[in-house]
């Protein structure tokens, strides 16, 4: 039982955000606001235009949506919650709101990584196997390759929250975060955290680094297999279809892994919420702009449901 009373000892956590200052924080409040608006508009726009486009409907687009509906999740879980606090006197979260945050913030996370391999994987079999493309890529097999994505990162972010939710949290209450995210968390436990670490550095590397393998690994074959072909024009036609992909992987994964892949001790907070600012703020926002401007079929697609639209 006094175990348990000191476990929820902590009732709420209070953030810091990223700026104490008020004038800061407005200019802060107004550039996060249309970064979250331009994020949530434009991933609805990419979904749409999939949906209602007859030659987008193949492998590659598919994992796109998952990937649009994904940072439309992923942006939603921390940034109304920064916003109301950049705007209002009192930066509390309750512990049991923390709690849910961090899983879900977690969870997103985690798919977003699993997702981008997946995703390499894709273009890797489709240019490099093009005859067997449809057969392995089916239907029920892009289903699958999604729904392993998001389920095993729902229960590998259950894993570590439920370890880091199990610490005593005495005081103090003081999150240098703008959100509740499991590094910061971990420090204000009062007790010894190095085991709850080590668990988080082993998952990081199942979900982060495994795919970001495969990411690479993929990427290696599909240069070699390019630089195979006697095609100019085939050339360029198969690396413009990686381009975007390429851009996305390099702006999540490099924050992700800067920020989870390192022990905890060796971490500067102030650039930790940096770091985190661009995975869970910038990226989803600069995803629907990256995949519209730099893939051919998006922004055709685009142009043709506009001048239907003005027809």
């Amino acid at each position: 039982m006094d175990h348990m009373k000191i476990n929820f000892t902590v009732t709420e956590f209070v953030f810091l955000g990223l700026s104490s200052d008020p004038k800061i924080q407005l200019v802060l409040f107004f550039v996060f606001l249309f970064f979250y608006i331009f994020s949530v508009v434009g991933n609805i726009i990419i979904i749409t235009i999939i949906q209602i486009e007859p030659r987008l409907q193949t492998p590659m687009y598919f994992f796109l949506t998952n990937l649009s509906f994904l940072d439309i999740c992923y942006t939603s879980t921390n940034v109304p919650q920064m916003l109301s606090n950049m705007m209002g006197s009192k930066k509390t979260i309750p512990f049991a709101s923390c709690a849910t945050q961090m899983y879900f913030s977690l969870s997103f996370g985690m798919i977003e990584c699993v997702l981008l391999g997946v995703m390499a994987y894709d273009r890797y079999v489709a240019i490099c196997h093009p005859l067997h493309y449809t057969i392995i890529m089916d239907q029920n097999t892009c289903v699958q390759l999604a729904a392993i994505s998001w389920s095993s990162s729902f229960l590998s972010s259950m894993v570590i929250n439920v370890l880091t939710l199990s610490l005593p949290y005495c005081g103090p209450n003081v999150l240098n975060h703008f959100f509740c995210e499991v590094p910061s968390v971990l420090r204000l436990a009062c007790t010894d955290t190095s085991l709850t670490e080590l668990v988080v550095f082993v998952f990081s590397i199942i979900i982060v680094f495994i795919p970001f393998l495969l990411i690479i690994v993929s990427y290696a074959r599909i240069l070699l297999s390019v630089l195979r072909m006697r095609s100019a024009s085939g050339r360029h036609k198969a690396l413009s279809t990686c381009a975007s992909h390429l851009t996305v992987v390099t702006l999540f994964y490099g924050t992700a892994i800067f920020m989870y892949m390192r022990p905890q001790s060796k971490s500067s907070r102030a650039g930790g919420k940096v770091i985190a600012v661009f995975y869970t703020v910038v990226t989803p926002m600069l995803n629907p702009l990256i995949y519209s401007l730099r893939n051919q079929d998006v922004k055709g697609s685009l142009r043709r449901a506009i001048t239907k639209q003005n027809m």
